[in-house]
């Protein structure tokens, strides 16, 4: 896949265009550019053209340590900035884009989230009757008209539009969470750092067995391993 340089919007549309063109079947994209949110009217042309493509976005979550857990403090401690940061950092991507109309206004984009969507398969009671009473428990701004704005309620973009890979760090709960989330024909394959000799092979080898003792029928597993995802790039993989 190409890696999308959005710090500059406009090259990046150049960029992704040409690399797509010359084979790349898809693009990776963060959850912020430079902290700046991804429904920021500068990213605007980026998701037409990848709506006008017809190709995948992968997107990964971007936090690092200078984000703070408190307001309090200068950085965040512990590593929560990547333990639970990066979770909570997909997920709020994805609700920037369905509350802005992203989803709406351009329908062919296809957006595969990283780690599962982040917390979302977990928090379905918060995103669903919980959003649908937007507006409920604030009092400085008028949220009443967020919904009346969108053509389906805020949970049925994120069970329904959003795509979700199957990397969590060999976690058994996160994957039934993430099946039970999502539609079947959402769901790719993807294993957490497969490169790294200790680690990696670990977490991928976790993964496989995880994925091999649900009950599922096979030809649903088939889509989870590689079809979903032929179907989403337009290319056959090799067996």
């Amino acid at each position: 896949m190409a890696q999308a340089p959005l710090t500059a919007p406009d090259a990046g549309v150049r960029e992704v265009t040409r690399a797509i063109k010359n084979g790349a079947l898809g693009v990776q994209i963060n959850t912020n550019v430079a902290g700046m949110p991804l429904d920021h009217p500068a990213f605007e042309p980026f998701f037409a053209a990848m709506n006008k493509l017809n190709k995948p976005i992968w997107l990964h979550p971007a936090r690092a340590g200078n984000f703070p857990d408190y307001l309090s403090e200068k950085k965040s401690k512990y590593e929560i900035w990547w333990t639970l940061g990066w979770s909570y950092e997909t997920t709020a991507a994805m609700a920037r884009l369905v509350f802005s109309g992203m989803l709406d206004k351009y329908p062919k984009l296809k957006i595969i989230t990283h780690h599962s969507g982040g917390i979302a398969p977990m928090l379905e009671g918060r995103i669903g009757p919980g959003w649908d009473q937007i507006g409920a428990r604030t009092s400085d701004e008028d949220l009443s008209m967020v919904l009346k704005s969108l053509k389906k309620r805020p949970l049925d973009y994120f069970k329904h539009d959003f795509y979700a890979d199957t990397a969590v760090f060999g976690g058994v709960p996160a994957t039934h969470a993430g099946l039970a989330f999502y539609d079947l024909d959402k769901i790719v394959f993807a294993s957490d750092c497969p490169f790294d000799p200790e680690r990696g092979t670990m977490y991928t080898r976790e993964t496989l067995r995880i994925l091999e003792g649900i009950d599922l029928p096979k030809a649903d597993k088939e889509k989870i391993w590689h079809g979903n995802l032929e179907a989403i790039t337009g290319v056959k993989f090799p067996s």
